[in-house]
């Protein structure tokens, strides 16, 4: 039977109104005393509001408790921010700790960037890795290092920098921020990845080296109908400025999953760079339409590289079925076909905005999908012609070592080249509320960052991490980057075991998938590759 007995005032529920109950005896009391009706002005509107939540039908919270339970929307909000600022140690945060950004913010400034008093880190760990030094450092090691990226096949070859930035779209970016980015790789002499959203006319503006990064969408490069366009990527792509062409396969933060950029976000500018109608929605797709198999991608490499007058061609993944890649690279065996170099992009990865399933379960982790990939290239003996780079989280000198421990021959960096910029990592990437003014299209909020002034900030983060690299090499007696090996990385298995990497992964020899591929922890995979398809072999 339902109670139908009238609402009794107990103590729980006076506590429930609370609010409201006070508010309206202040509001008599403002209101029968003259010299007090100026709180009229502050109490009405919120005994106003009290009473809405009290009748509004959609929140259970606010209909119980008017107005105070407003104040649980209010700690959500400033959660992120209480948390990162007062209750989290240095080492805590994610997907960066405030030590990892506290050490871009330093080199982007160029403030001291040394640690007083000793290591942080708990050395017995499982999570604790290190590099090997030498009795005899190497201080003759040359200042800089450049690395040549270009096969055979190629005839305008790219002397790349160590460290470049690495793709991230105008309209995910703010114009100022691709201005500022654009700027400092002009200035530092590394190159700017101008992500899947084209080359819009702030890439251009300053002049900086452009990697032009292709995807599903074919943004800047598309007919109508959103099919590849050959005439339309060669302009672009001969421009002097566009020195290498990605193929965007897929991405680390959200691997094997297409977007829609809807229409009322599409504006001139943006609908400009890609190529589209402004206003409209604007699709990515899943997959790829030009391809379908591992020979067709290669054959539109090759078709990219003449259109391009002969500028490198390469791709960009996120590993997933280790299957893909040695199908990708048995067809380059197959055809004699090679794309110039690959950019390998781990789980971690960052991103606007991406499903967190996609985010948190989907795709390899840099480490080993970059070992993966370097046991595919020279299991395969090709190596040697196709050039392979690190993206994930890289963010310090220790990280690029890491990296070409494992095979890297350069690294790219995007949230890291975002500290530079002033990011603060407020989380607020993908609704158009970014406080500096990276990570949105509202002009308001773009306008506190000063593209001169953050330009040089870019520079100086690429400058000083590029000298942490030299230090690090110099201590371990090398000439350069890339003598480091797998020995010389060495990962904690528990507080009383640790072993260098060779010894907890399979690195494989020049030829060795050619030769003897059941040797290899490999041979299943390798059976399932076909170059006819991505598909599993039966």
């Amino acid at each position: 039977m339902i109670n139908r007995a009238p609402l009794r005032f107990s103590g729980k529920v006076a506590g429930r109104f609370a609010a409201p109950v006070v508010l309206l005896l202040l509001s008599a009391l403002f209101a029968a005393w003259p010299p007090l009706r100026w709180g009229l002005v502050a109490t009405l509107p919120l005994l106003a509001l009290a009473l809405w939540d009290f009748f509004q039908h959609r929140h259970t919270l606010r209909r119980n408790y008017p107005l105070v339970a407003r104040i649980r929307w209010l700690m959500e909000d400033l959660r992120p921010y209480a948390r990162a600022y007062v209750v989290e140690g240095d080492l805590e945060g994610r997907p960066f700790n405030h030590d990892e950004r506290a050490l871009v913010y330093a080199r982007s400034k160029g403030e001291l960037d040394s640690h007083p008093f000793g290591t942080e880190l708990d050395v017995y760990s499982d999570e604790y890795e290190w590099l090997g030094h030498s009795i005899v450092p190497n201080e003759q090691a040359p200042a800089d290092w450049r690395i040549d990226v270009g096969s055979s096949q190629c005839s305008r070859p790219y002397s790349a920098s160590l460290l470049n930035i690495s793709a991230m779209s105008f309209g995910s970016l703010s114009a100022n921020a691709v201005l500022a980015l654009n700027k400092g790789a002009a200035a530092g002499g590394f190159y700017h990845d101008t992500g899947e959203g084209g080359i819009s006319r702030y890439h251009r503006e300053h002049g900086g080296d452009l990697v032009w990064e292709i995807g599903s969408g074919y943004f800047g490069c598309r007919d109508a109908q959103g099919r590849f366009d050959p005439a339309r990527f060669a302009d672009n792509a001969q421009a002097d400025q566009v020195k290498m062409v990605e193929i965007k396969l897929s991405q680390g933060a959200k691997p094997g999953h297409g977007g829609v950029l809807p229409g009322a976000k599409v504006t001139a500018e943006i609908a400009e760079a890609r190529g589209v109608t402004p206003g409209k929605d604007c699709i990515s797709p899943a997959a790829h339409a030009t391809f379908s198999t591992p020979v067709e991608l290669l054959e539109w490499a090759a078709q990219l590289r003449d259109l391009s007058g002969g500028k490198p061609i390469g791709l960009k993944l996120c590993v997933g079925k280790p299957h893909e890649v040695f199908a990708l690279a048995k067809a380059m065996r197959e055809t004699g076909i090679r794309v110039d170099y690959i950019i390998v992009d781990g789980g971690e990865g960052g991103t606007g905005a991406a499903p967190v399933e996609m985010s948190n379960r989907v795709g390899m982790p840099l480490r080993e999908g970059l070992i993966l990939m370097r046991n595919a290239l020279v299991g395969c003996d090709l190596k040697d012609e196709v050039r392979l780079a690190a993206a994930g989280k890289i963010h310090s000198g220790a990280g690029m070592a890491m990296s070409f421990g494992l095979g890297a021959d350069w690294c790219n960096a995007a949230r890291s080249f975002m500290f530079a910029l002033g990011c603060v990592q407020s989380m607020r990437c993908h609704d158009d509320t970014c406080p500096t003014g990276i990570t949105t299209q509202d002009a308001t909020r773009q306008r506190g960052l000063v593209v001169d002034d953050k330009a040089e900030r870019v520079t100086r983060f690429h400058r000083h991490t590029l000298h942490a690299l030299r230090e690090l090499v110099v201590s371990m007696g090398l000439d350069n980057p890339w003598q480091i090996e797998p020995c010389n990385i060495s990962e904690r298995q528990n507080s009383a075991r640790s072993d260098s990497i060779d010894q907890i992964y399979q690195f494989l020899e020049r030829g060795q998938l050619l030769a003897d591929p059941g040797s290899t922890q490999y041979a299943r995979e390798w059976a399932y590759a076909r170059t006819d398809s991505f598909a599993r072999a039966l």
